[in-house]
């Protein structure tokens, strides 16, 4: 049997929640698109803790500024048996984001994020954000 890579997916918003923190990714795969920010959950890391690091990591944005939420959970068998773990976060107040992997963008909500030309994945970005919004009032934003 294969062992499973994990990994976590983040989606994080703006204050008012018009934007959310998007990557331009550098190196394959999907390089040159736009994706979610996240990154490989490490052996014997907690899921929550593993998102945080991330996040930091990945834009330099402090576990103070956002409460993430683990949302859903993506499994991909025929990708090496890939599974995503998906957060979601508003940030509390505004802070400066930085990156040295991606660069980050912030994206209008408005957004049509169904475009695979411009966006990573077959659709899956479109189904999180509309996701997040069937669940908004569920999902513990502070």
């Amino acid at each position: 049997m294969t062992m499973s890579k994990q990994y976590n997916i983040l989606l994080a918003f703006s204050p008012d929640e018009g934007q959310v923190l998007m990557c331009l990714r550098r190196k394959p795969p999907y390089r040159g698109k736009l994706n979610f920010i996240g990154g490989k959950i490490e052996a014997g890391e907690s899921s929550e803790t593993a998102a945080y690091r991330e996040l930091w990591e990945e834009t330099a944005i402090p576990r103070d500024a956002l409460k993430l939420t683990h949302i859903m959970d993506l499994s991909y068998p025929l990708e090496e048996n890939n599974f995503c773990e998906v957060w979601v976060g508003r940030l509390c107040r505004d802070v400066e984001v930085r990156g040295d992997e991606n660069e980050l963008i912030w994206v209008n909500t408005d957004t049509d994020f169904s475009d695979v030309s411009r966006f990573a994945g077959a659709g899956n970005i479109y189904h999180m954000i509309q996701y997040v919004f069937m669940t908004h009032d569920q999902i513990c934003w502070e």
